[in-house]
């Protein structure tokens, strides 16, 4: 199982279409980490806005410089690719409903935060998801589904990154996580992005080494 749904997974993120409309997923995830590691360091949400183009934001007040705003711009990019790792923890301890629960807290969480339409549908409907599979599904089934949502966030964390660096290749992502933690440390905006693909592939790695284990033994 753990080999077949990482295959599918990783066609998904190399698809076109397919992608486009799965990757609303990370940008959720990714605004969440924006979000969480806001309020983490002090500084006050004030909202995260989804758009229908896979693109967020997240509104929080604070001071515009300092560690706080380099951890918040940072965790971003990093946040699939993490939450995609522990997921391959909580898999590889047989823990799925755990995995479901921080799913569902995790929704829940941005769904209260959302201040606009198109976000509040997005979250709303990936939600519908994981509820349909947790309550209606049998084992069988969620299991599938827990492995595909595993292998989608560790695949999924590591296309944006490179979609990043192509923009910006392009002069068309000025405003980017990583040309903001740029104009704050005053290190280079491509060493940002090669600090995200860092953590990307070494969570891919790590992660799929946990849920290939049990199927390698």
């Amino acid at each position: 199982m753990a080999l077949i749904t990482g295959g599918v997974a990783l066609l998904l993120v190399l698809s076109g279409s397919p992608w486009r409309l799965a990757r609303n997923v990370i940008t959720i995830v990714h605004e969440a980490g924006h979000a969480l590691v806001a309020v983490l360091v002090g500084r006050r949400l004030q909202g995260i806005q989804l758009h229908s183009d896979t693109s967020g934001v997240t509104l929080s007040r604070g001071k515009p410089h300092g560690p706080g705003m380099v951890l918040t711009s940072l965790a971003g990019y990093s946040a699939a690719s993490i939450l995609g790792f522990a997921f391959a923890g909580l898999l590889a301890a047989n823990r799925i409903t755990a995995l479901l629960v921080v799913a569902a807290v995790l929704l829940l969480a941005v769904l209260v935060m959302v201040r606009n339409a198109y976000g509040v549908f997005a979250v709303v409907v990936t939600a519908a998801v994981l509820a349909a599979v947790a309550f209606l599904a049998p084992p069988g089934v969620q299991s599938v589904f827990v492995y595909l949502m595993t292998w989608f966030l560790l695949f999924g964390g590591v296309r944006p990154v490179i979609e990043l660096q192509v923009k910006r290749r392009r002069g068309s992502a000025r405003d980017s996580d990583a040309d903001q933690l740029a104009r704050l440390t005053g290190l280079p905006g491509v060493l940002w992005v090669l600090i995200f693909g860092v953590i990307a592939v070494s969570c891919l790695i790590a992660g799929g080494a946990l849920v290939l284990e049990p199927a390698l033994k």
